[in-house]
């Protein structure tokens, strides 16, 4: 008989009544013994594995059609591995039947190719998240799910009008792989735009008001600039939550939307209806406490805040009961940071009259926990003790939830680990025995960075290189085993520093050890620089190399940190000196040009640092930092008249004989002789002494947040500087002064100077506007500073943190206090971009905007770029 006699098609199976026990006949039905069992058709399965798993056998005995083989035929279709299977009676001798089964396998998928999406990340996302990976089994169910899929992420987003098409082709090849190509177009189309958004049943509260808590469900305005009118569905859930939370904050605890309705009015264009039931407004009745046995009434009641007779705020009371905010006031903080882990807090309506409501704050304490073992994992380089020294959580201690949040803002600080990805985890939390042990898992980042530091100010081009060693090991220098590629380990940071223009170099050594002894936060710091420049010529942009002034320094500091007023605070204390030697280098600030000077100082700084978590993009919390820098008050006892310098003898000119001389050699009286400015000034600045103060705060806030890792932050920073003088007749010298202006990168002087960063105007500019154009590079003696910030991060992966900002400005500087005033200002506006990388440190370009004239410069000062390399963040 001819092969495919006839073919066993699964429909005729669908309507059969079946007994499992047995094989029995389905419609005109005769029974055969099976002879040969061959498999056939694209597959890339064994065939005896196929023969084996259809469980039919040479010899035996079956009814075609059959029981029998519908069973087999639906045990494949369940694996999901073919598209098409058949049965075929390829011979008939006697009783006896060959059969064949004809399966064609599911292709597999070979590469997949997105039309109409432009951007690389979201068509690496939608593979991801569609599971489009070659070699994925390529079904009906996968294309449908697919569809579906893209249609609805992009119906959510506010593109209403997305169409998905997916079509796919076979793979011609010579290994008959059953591979298909599949493409997916994607026709994204507009977002849909809110053209009418309207209220019902809301009396109490207002439609501007509501619309005002919608914060990113806006409706078409033709003077709306900042939000846009787009519809995005999850933003709009989360907005009529924001409409409900509202409604309890004024005391409508029973405000509910009845109903909310879409209409589409065209293909660009949406309606949204919103019925409101706001029902009645509510009081605070009794409140009373159960279960606390840990504190009092009394106790708990001045954490919750709340009195009888205040308007029921439902946020606040939850945020005052089960709020888990660190630094926030609760009930739930006060029990989680002082052991109480297991404690569970719920807060019960017990009675509702009238407009009134009585409430009791339920408490179980549970079990005071202790940490029984802390761990760490995921440190290859840093040594556990550097760690562990850094912690606030110590084994055996009273669980305390302050305590966990300030040890990963603690190891984040360190720099030392990726700040993002540090995940403490709890570990066998038991309740019965009070006992729990806790794992800090960290991802260590680059700790050495390589300083490239470039920037235009101060006359020329100033260039860094320099080597920043932040995990180095000193006592690895004498293990030859621990040069991978250099002694890594043990947290001390060792600085190697060299930085040149057309008229400077400079040079410097800086070593920090922040556990001194090992057992104490003590902090020993030491530097050495060196440095010479030579006198410039801004008009003509040359320097001479004839007329030089060098400047030596050395400096020992130790700091402590604190524990009162609180764990952030740090005093520091530091002794430096340097050595100023002019050859033949005159300015404006000084007359002498031959000669030097010594600067003796003693530096105080206190510091008070609780930003989290990041370091380089911190999320909340705030900086101040205040210095003294103070030289010793030598006019108090070396007995010199410094208001009548150039009339005391020993300043005066003289002759061979003894004689006074003026300036051309004659002889005159004394009365009427020329000092030597040279030796006057000499004598004045011979040792240095003033007093110096700074003021630095800054301030950060979370305004919105859109992620983990993607938070809106405003940074706002204020800062002041003076540089006085003991002695007025000896006046401020004419070192350590304050230049404004530019990108703060224009320090090419080891003299004591500060560059202070004001965008949108030229680097050290900005001087007091009454100053003479010739004088405007003498520093000044006074400065504020006042910046806005706008922050959101691009990326925050190890490999790179990049974020973008927007920035408003505003500084001056000062002569003295009687032109002090800090309103009149200039200001400046911008916009800007960082790229942080473990390995080359801080990049970032601003453009700024001056709104205010500088000296020289008549009228605004207008757009102003600064590349800034290495600077600190």
């Amino acid at each position: 008989m001819t092969k495919k006699i006839f073919t066993l098609i699964a429909f005729f199976f669908i309507f059969s009544i079946t007994a499992k026990a047995q094989d029995l006949p389905l419609g005109d039905s005769k029974k055969y013994t099976i002879g040969d069992i061959k498999v056939t058709g694209t597959t890339t399965y064994n065939e005896k594995t196929v023969i084996a798993y259809t469980g039919l056998k040479e010899g035996e005995e079956l009814f075609i059609p059959g029981e029998k083989l519908r069973d087999v035929i639906n045990k494949l279709w369940k694996l999901d591995l073919f598209s098409d299977i058949n049965f075929y009676i390829t011979n008939v001798d006697g009783n006896v039947a060959d059969l064949e089964l004809e399966i064609k396998e599911v292709p597999v998928l070979n590469q997949v190719r997105f039309s109409g999406i432009k951007k690389k990340s979201e068509r690496e996302d939608l593979i991801d998240e569609s599971d489009l990976k070659p070699g994925v089994k390529v079904t009906e169910n996968l294309i449908t799910t697919t569809q579906n899929y893209i249609q609805n992420k992009y119906k959510k987003e506010g593109y209403f009008n997305t169409k998905v098409d997916i079509r796919t082709s076979e793979v011609v090849d010579t290994t008959n792989s059953n591979k298909v190509n599949m493409v997916v177009d994607i026709a994204q189309g507009d977002r849909v735009k809110i053209s009418d958004l309207e209220f019902t049943g809301n009396e109490k509260l207002s439609d501007a008001k509501l619309k005002r808590n919608m914060k990113n469900t806006k409706q078409k305005n033709f003077f709306r600039f900042w939000k846009r009118s787009k519809f995005v569905r999850a933003d709009y859930q989360q907005d009529k939550i924001a409409i409900i939370d509202k409604y309890k904050e004024e005391g409508y605890r029973d405000a509910r939307i009845i109903s909310d309705t879409l209409i589409k009015l065209d293909d660009k264009n949406i309606a949204l209806e919103l019925d409101l039931e706001e029902g009645s407004q509510y009081y605070i009745g009794d409140i009373g406490f159960l279960g606390n046995v840990a504190y009092t009434d009394d106790q708990l009641g001045r954490v919750l805040g709340l009195k009888k007779g205040d308007i029921y705020n439902g946020v606040l009371i939850d945020e005052r009961i089960q709020g888990r905010e660190p630094n926030k006031t609760s009930v739930a903080n006060l029990y989680q940071n002082n052991g109480y882990l297991f404690s569970n807090i719920d807060l019960v309506e017990t009675n509702v009259y009238n407009d009134t409501i009585d409430f009791e704050v339920r408490i179980v304490e549970g079990k005071e926990a202790y940490f029984d073992e802390i761990r760490v994992t995921g440190n290859d380089k840093t040594k556990d003790h550097i760690i562990y020294r850094e912690m606030r959580t110590k084994p055996g201690q009273k669980y305390s939830q302050e305590a966990v949040v300030a040890t990963v803002r603690e190891l984040g600080a360190l720099g030392f680990f990726d700040a993002e990805q540090l995940n403490p985890e709890f570990v066998d939390p038991d309740p019965r025995e009070g006992t729990l042990s806790l794992e800090y898992q960290v991802v260590e980042s680059g700790a050495s960075q390589i300083e490239l530091q470039g920037g235009y100010g101060g006359g020329g081009f100033i260039g860094t290189l320099g080597l920043s060693f932040n995990n180095f090991s000193i006592q690895g220098l004498f293990d030859k085993d621990a040069y991978k590629p250099i002694p890594m380990g043990d947290g001390q940071t060792l600085s190697l520093r060299a930085q040149a223009s057309t008229f400077y170099q400079t040079y410097s050594l800086s070593f920090r050890e922040p556990w001194l002894g090992g057992k104490r936060p003590v902090s020993l710091s030491t530097s050495f620089s060196y440095t010479r420049q030579f006198l410039y010529d801004y008009i003509e942009r040359e320097a001479d190399k004839t007329r030089s002034f060098d400047i030596l320094g050395v400096s020992v500091g130790l700091a402590k940190r604190l524990q009162s007023p609180d764990q952030y605070a740090t005093i520091s204390n530091l002794v430096g000196f340097q050595r100023y030697d002019l050859n033949n280098y005159n300015t404006g600030l000084f007359t002498f040009g031959n000669g030097h000077s010594n600067n003796l100082y003693y530096q105080l700084g206190i510091t008070r640092d609780n930003t989290r978590v990041n370091p380089i993009f911190p999320t909340g919390g705030s900086k101040f930092a205040f210095t003294a820098k103070l030289t010793p008050p030598y006019s108090l006892w070396n007995g010199v008249d410094y208001g009548d310098l150039e009339n005391q003898d020993e300043y005066q000119l003289r002759d061979e004989n003894g004689n006074f001389i003026n300036e051309q050699g004659a002889r005159v009286t004394a009365e009427n002789s020329v000092a030597d400015q040279e030796k006057v000034d000499q004598k004045k600045y011979n040792w240095l002494e003033f007093y110096k103060i700074k003021l630095d705060g800054s301030w950060y806030e979370t305004l919105a947040s859109f992620g983990p890792s993607s938070n809106l932050v405003l940074r706002t920073h204020a800062e002041f500087g003076f540089l006085g003088a003991y002695n007025n007749e000896r006046g401020v010298p004419p070192f350590e002064r304050f230049y404004l202006g530019g990108d703060g990168l224009g320090s090419y002087s080891l003299d004591g100077r500060e560059t202070i960063q004001l965008r949108g105007y030229p680097n050290q500019s900005v001087v007091p506007i009454d100053r003479p154009v010739n004088e405007r590079d003498d520093g000044a003696v006074i400065y504020n500073k006042y910046s806005l910030e706008l922050r959101f991060p691009i990326t925050l992966k190890p490999a790179a943190s990049i974020y973008a900002l927007s920035f408003l400005e505003a500084g001056a500087t000062y002569d003295n206090f009687r032109d002090y005033n800090p309103f009149q200002l200039n200001r400046s506006a911008g916009v800007g971009l960082r790229i942080f990388m473990p390995t080359f440190g801080l990049l970032g370009i601003d453009f700024g905007y001056g709104f205010d004239e500088i000296v020289g410069q008549p009228g605004p000062n207008g757009w102003e770029t600064h590349f800034i390399i290495g600077q600190q963040f």
